[in-house]
């Protein structure tokens, strides 16, 4: 017989349990022994409350005719309520919620929430007013330390789960490791769910200035693994993890130190028993349902929705009632796209001061005189001007923070990379908005001691970014549609392509990985070995991430806690233009054989 369960949800809560059991047919009375109830999951929303580019200042649209922003999503949740029954659902997200948009950034540095009498950070406003039930911790909310994090933890009207998030003094977890929902079923029996947190261990090298020494992240493997078994002791009849960790397997660092793998919510479902669905985050992409054989011979259903607000995960669950207990029938996900909503009038309401608040921000005029129109269409295969901006900025903040000491000398070089496809500096009234777009992460710069041996396995490293390409092969550019065919080599991802300025260079990208940087140069000169130079570098790639050659265990000589982004809004507005003549330069050439390819 098929059943209707949501017909049969609106039967029962219409009647009395007690009166419906006794007037049943067999049947019928059998169908009362089940219940099903949806649990609903965002992820790396990533500070995306409304439909808006801020960058742009302008409606955020694509391609795909994707839409961004919990307002959004609310009105999705709205409907799923509405259909499934409130009471029958369960609101929860994966991680990575302050940081990643103007909105975010202004509410962390411009008007934090830790000042006396601060603000509250509005996606604290939408997720409470959207009656969120958990979350997990995403490493990208430590990004701004721990106090700014412990702010938004007590404006969140739900817990930030973090069971692999652990007190390095205590050895217990620094938040809640777990959340627990009782769900009234029309049988009288609750059905208990569990929702435990867990975050990639990334964040030890990412924000290493704020948790060393105070945090720890083991691995999520073996967090799940001691916090099942202990949910399942109390009674617990359903295991959802929320996990800020994709399914890759794969690590952007090095794991041989024992650091846990960076992408690990297929191998939680592998190897730890008694899971039943994994919301997935951290990655970026859109799993709408993935199957994963457990230990126990049980499938885990896993879903990650689309980054920013664009989709939102169903987890359908269908239970029975065997011998008093509940047992997980079957697990279905799928995704919503929050294109098909409307934003919702209340999340509006509460939030347009703020939102109109940074747009002002964001448009404020930083340098009236510009020269001519900087880009970023072409940067990841060619050395543009727009690149060398974000590297003299670097140069300038490490070079005077150095003065007088004895590290003066040095010669100061600049890592950087180029982030967006997308960016453009306007010949005239450069604003803030234009300028946060050249710079998208909050990431704040470190001085690191490095040898020319070192330096030279750097630019190794990151010129495998490059695919190889014969001398006489094609080259396909598209700068219009942002592709081409000799970047990205592997899916390495353009955030982990670098530049080095200060030297000058050729990759060759005829040769084999390892062997593509030539006639490598200092002041004119082939780069001696043993040469030493202060390499200015963001933290990300300072603490290894992108897992680059040397820099991680590099002497620190210096490091600040002000973003990047602040440091060249700063260095533009002192200068109020923008002409490259004060900071460009030709420092590296693709070549095939000797030959520029451009």
């Amino acid at each position: 017989m098929t059943v209707n369960r949501r017909t049969l949800l609106g039967a029962s809560a219409a009647a009395g349990a007690a009166a419906a059991v006794a007037a049943a047919s067999p049947a019928e009375a059998k169908q009362q022994h089940r219940y099903s109830f949806t649990v609903m999951g965002t992820t790396d929303l990533h500070g995306n409350i409304f439909n808006w580019d801020y960058f742009k200042d302008a409606a955020y649209s694509d391609a795909a005719g994707n839409t961004r922003g919990l307002a959004r999503v609310a009105t999705l949740v709205k409907q799923v309520r509405e259909e499934r029954g409130a009471k029958n659902t369960i609101l929860i997200d994966a991680g990575d919620t302050i940081q990643g948009t103007p909105l975010a950034y202004y509410y962390a540095r411009v008007d934090p929430i830790v000042a006396d009498a601060g603000p509250v950070h509005p996606m604290a406003q939408a997720m409470n007013a959207m009656h969120y039930d958990a979350a997990a911790l995403g490493n990208h909310e430590f990004n701004y330390g721990l106090d700014t994090l412990a702010k938004f933890d007590s404006q969140c009207e739900f817990p930030l789960l973090g069971a692999n998030v652990v007190d390095t003094a205590t050895g217990e977890p620094a938040f809640p490791p777990y959340h627990i929902q009782r769900l009234r079923t029309p049988c009288g029996k609750d059905v208990k769910v569990a929702v435990l947190g867990l975050c990639t261990p990334g964040v030890t090298i990412w924000d290493k200035a704020y948790v060393e020494g105070v945090l720890e992240f083991p691995s999520l493997e073996s967090t799940a693994a001691h916090w099942v078994p202990k949910l399942k002791a109390q009674g617990v009849d359903v295991v959802i993890v929320s996990a800020h960790s994709g399914t890759s397997g794969k690590s952007a660092y090095d794991t041989s130190t024992g650091l846990g793998i960076e992408n690990a919510s297929a191998l939680v479902a592998q190897q730890v028993p008694g899971i039943d669905a994994i919301l997935v985050g951290h990655a970026h992409i859109e799993v709408p349902e993935s199957r994963v054989a457990g230990p126990d011979g049980r499938e885990v259903v896993l879903s990650e929705p689309l980054c920013y607000g664009q989709r939102l995960t169903l987890f359908d669950f269908d239970l029975v009632l065997e011998r008093g207990k509940w047992k997980v029938e079957s697990v279905a996900a799928s995704v919503l796209n929050s294109n098909t909503a409307a934003e919702d009038e209340e999340i509006g309401a509460i939030l347009s001061d703020e939102h109109n608040e940074v747009v002002t921000y964001v448009n404020q005029v930083v340098a009236e005189e510009a020269v001519v129109l900087l880009t970023t269409a072409e940067a990841r295969y060619k050395d543009e001007p727009i690149i060398d901006l974000i590297a003299k900025v670097q140069v300038d903040t490490v070079t005077t923070a150095l003065a007088g000491t004895e590290y003066a000398d040095l010669p100061v070089i600049a890592q950087a990379s180029p982030f967006s496809r997308t960016a453009e500096l306007p010949a005239e009234n450069v604003k803030i908005k234009d300028l946060s777009s050249l710079y998208i992460y909050d990431n704040t710069l470190v001085a690191k001691l490095m040898t020319g041996a070192q330096i030279r396995a750097y630019l190794e490293y990151s010129a495998e970014y490059f695919v190889q390409t014969p001398a006489g092969a094609e080259v396909i550019v598209d700068a219009a549609a942002k592709t081409d065919n000799i970047t990205g080599a592997g899916g390495r991802p353009d955030y982990n392509y670098d530049y080095v300025s200060g030297l000058a260079y050729e990759i060759d990208i005829a040769q084999p990985v390892g062997s593509r940087i030539a006639n490598l140069r200092y002041q004119g000169a082939a780069l001696a070995d043993d040469q030493r130079f202060v390499l200015a570098v963001n933290n990300y790639r300072a603490n290894g991430g992108g897992n680059f050659p040397h820099v991680a265990a590099a002497t620190e000589v210096w490091s600040e806690s002000i973003e990047i982004r602040t440091r060249i809004i700063e260095w533009v507005t002192a200068k109020n233009r923008l002409d490259p003549a004060d900071f460009a330069s030709v420092d590296w050439v693709l070549t095939r054989e000797g030959t520029p390819v451009f």
